[in-house]
C-alpha cells in the first residue's frame, strides 16, 4: 500500500524533531513508529532492511529510512522520508553555523564541552547494545575486536574498509550460514533506477576526484570529498568523523575549534549526525559557505545513501535467504561493533575525557541512558548543565 508524500513526510517529520541518541537509537525509534505504532512494516522485514543498512556505507538509519521511504511511496516516498527526517537538525546546525561564525569564543564554551562528554555515554551505549545482538559467540566477538585493532592501527577509510572485507570474508568462511524462507519485501521499484543508481554510486565516486585534479576546481573539491565521506565510511555517524575532519580540517577550510564545537552541538540536536555536513559548509572559509555551503554540503554527503538504499534493494530478497550471503552478513556485523567500539575510543573519547570531572560526567550520563532510562535528548541537556556548572568552579 502506498501513502501520500505528505503523509510519509509529516511521519518522518515528527522522528526527525525528537529521534535524539544517535543511529542507533533511531533504529529504535524507527521501529516503535514504523512497526508497532503505523505497522507500516512487519518486524520480519523491518530486520531486513536494517540489516541491509548495515552492511552497507553511509548513514545507517537514514539509509533505513530512505528504504522505508520507498516502500511506502516509491522514489518520492524517499524524497519525502530524508527531507522529514533530516531537515529539523540540518537547520538547526545551519543556524549554531551562523552563531559560531558570530561568536569566535563560543568554540570552547563549558557547555558545548558537555556535549561532546556525553556522546561518549551514547557510543558506549550504541557499542554495548550492538555487541549484545550482533556478537553473541566468540567467533564474532573476535572478528569484533580484530576490526577495533585495525581500524585504530589504520584510522582511515583503508582501515575502515579493510576491517569491513575482514569481517565478511572470516564470516564467509567460519560462520554457518543457514537457509531459511522468509516473505519477500513488498517493494515497488523497477530494477532499471536500481541499476542506475549502482552505477551512478562507483561512477560518482570514480569521476569526482579525477575532475577534481583536473579542473582545480574548489566547488568539485568541496563535492568530492563529502560525498566520498559519505560513501565510504562504515558504522554509523560518528565514524565520519575522522574523515570529515581531514577533508575540512586538514585544508584549512575549517578550523578545528569550529569543528569540535560543531560536533558537540551535532549531539544535542535530533536526527541524524550526517547533518553535521550542513554546520561545516555554513562554517567554511572559502565559498560556498554560509546556508548555501551547509545545503550543498548536506546533498553531498547524503547522496550515496540515496544511492546506496535504492540501488541494492531489489537484490535483497535473494541475497537475505543465500546461505553464503548470510555467512558474509554475520561477519560484516561484527565488524561494524569494532568500528564503533574504535570510533568510541578516537575521536569521541580522546576529544571529551579531559579529566576526572570528564569521566564522572560521562560514567553519570551512561547510567542515566542506562539503567534509568531516561530520554537521550534529556542527559544531553544535564551533560552540558554539568560540564558549565564544572567549569564555572573549576
Amino acid at each position: 500500500m502506498r501513502d501520500s508524500l505528505w503523509t510519509v513526510f509529516l511521519a518522518f517529520l515528527r522522528l526527525g524533531l525528537t529521534s535524539f541518541g544517535g543511529p542507533v537509537a533511531h533504529l529504535g525509534f524507527f521501529r516503535a513508529e514504523f512497526v508497532e505504532r503505523r505497522r507500516w512494516l512487519g518486524e520480519d522485514h523491518y530486520a531486513d532492511i536494517v540489516a541491509l543498512s548495515q552492511m552497507l556505507p553511509g548513514p545507517a538509519s537514514s539509509k533505513v529510512g530512505i528504504m522505508i521511504g520507498v516502500l511506502r511511496g516509491g522514489i518520492p516516498g524517499a524524497l519525502a522520508a530524508w527531507l522529514g527526517f533530516t531537515m529539523p537538525s540540518a537547520l538547526a546546525l545551519i543556524a549554531f553555523g551562523y552563531g559560531v561564525d558570530a561568536l569566535g569564543d563560543l568554540a570552547g564554551a563549558a557547555w558545548l564541552h558537555g556535549l561532546k562528554i556525553v556522546a561518549v555515554a551514547v557510543v558506549a551505549q550504541a557499542v554495548w547494545n550492538m555487541a549484545r545482538t550482533l556478537c553473541p559467540d566468540r567467533e564474532r566477538l573476535a572478528i569484533a575486536a580484530a576490526a577495533t585493532v585495525l581500524v585504530l592501527a589504520l584510522p582511515s577509510t583503508p582501515g575502515q574498509v579493510g576491517a569491513i572485507v575482514l569481517g565478511g570474508l572470516i564470516g564467509w568462511r567460519l560462520l554457518p550460514g543457514e537457509t531459511i524462507a522468509l516473505n519477500p519485501l513488498p517493494l515497488r521499484l523497477a530494477r532499471g533506477w536500481s541499476i542506475a543508481a549502482i552505477v551512478l554510486f562507483f561512477g560518482l565516486l570514480v569521476a569526482l576526484p579525477l575532475a577534481a585534479a583536473s579542473t582545480g576546481s574548489h566547488l568539485v573539491a568541496l563535492f568530492d570529498a563529502f560525498y566520498r565521506s559519505g560513501a565510504l565510511v562504515f558504522g554509523g555517524g560518528h565514524v565520519v568523523l575522522p574523515l570529515l575532519q581531514a577533508a575540512t580540517v586538514q585544508p584549512g577550510w575549517v578550523g578545528n575549534d569550529a569543528f569540535l564545537a560543531g560536533y558537540g552541538a551535532a549531539q544535542a540536536v535530533p536526527g541524524p549526525l550526517f547533518t553535521f555536513s550542513a554546520y561545516l559548509g555554513t562554517v567554511m572559509g572559502p565559498p560556498p559557505n554560509g546556508w548555501t555551503g551547509g545545503l550543498f554540503c548536506l546533498a553531498a554527503i547524503f547522496l550515496p545513501a540515496f544511492f546506496l538504499a535504492i540501488g541494492p534493494l531489489p537484490f535483497w530478497n535473494w541475497i537475505r535467504t543465500h546461505p553464503m550471503m548470510r555467512s558474509v552478513l554475520k561477519g560484516v556485523n561484527a565488524a561494524v561493533v569494532g568500528l564503533l567500539l574504535a570510533a568510541l575510543y578516537n575521536p569521541v573519547w580522546t576529544s571529551a575525557i579531559h579529566g576526572a570531572g570528564d569521566f564522572a560526567i560521562a560514567v553519570v550520563a551512561l547510567l542515566l541512558l542506562g539503567p534509568w532510562k531516561m530520554p537521550p535528548w534529556l542527559v544531553v541537556i544535564l551533560g552540558a548543565l554539568a560540564a558549565a556548572t564544572l567549569g564555572a568552579i573549576a
